[in-house]
């Protein structure tokens, strides 16, 4: 059965709606590396008793358990920010070369209003790093995009065994506040 999301405001709203959205995709395994840009995923990830949760303590270790969760019949999706793509670009043959299914999604540094410079660098590697490895990249700015996006990348993920990324703009996410 659809669930569907009351009337809501995205642009606050967004990871909500990406709850509700993996959830309809039988998502049932959520690995991540902690990130306040997908904090409020987690924690609802975390809460509900029907989906396992993995804390990475490196995001190649999210790679090896979708590849495992998918193989023992489970689909996953792994959380992670472009400074993380770079730790695991070895790690995505894996899935590239076996055609397993993978579904990232990636908060952005190093765009809009960042703060810290060491994480430019890899801020404006991310897209064509993963693409060059095979992944298809799928960008959204503002919580309308991202939710339609993920759904996308849903399908593709797993009716089609590609391996997506949606990166989630900076600018959707706000400044980093420490």
């Amino acid at each position: 059965m659809t669930q569907t999301l009351p009337a809501r405001d995205l642009a606050v709203d967004w990871p909500v709606a990406l709850y509700v959205t993996l959830k309809e995709a039988s998502v049932g395994l959520m690995a991540y590396v902690p990130d306040a840009g997908h904090s409020t995923l987690i924690n609802l990830f975390g809460a509900d008793k029907d989906v396992a949760t993995n804390v990475l303590t490196t995001e190649e270790e999210g790679i090896a358990i979708a590849a495992g969760a998918w193989l023992g019949g489970m689909r996953s999706v792994v959380l992670m920010q472009s400074s993380g793509v770079g730790n695991c670009i070895n790690m995505l043959s894996l899935p590239v070369q076996t055609r397993m299914p993978l579904l990232m999604l990636v908060t952005m540094r190093g765009e809009w209003d960042e703060f810290n410079p060491w994480q430019v660098p890899m801020g404006r590697a991310t897209q064509a790093a993963l693409e060059a490895i095979g992944v298809t990249v799928l960008r959204a700015e503002t919580g309308d995009d991202l939710v339609e996006t993920v759904a996308q990348a849903v399908t593709m993920a797993f009716d089609a065994d590609q391996q997506i990324a949606v990166l989630i703009g900076q600018r959707l996410l706000g400044k980093k506040k420490w």
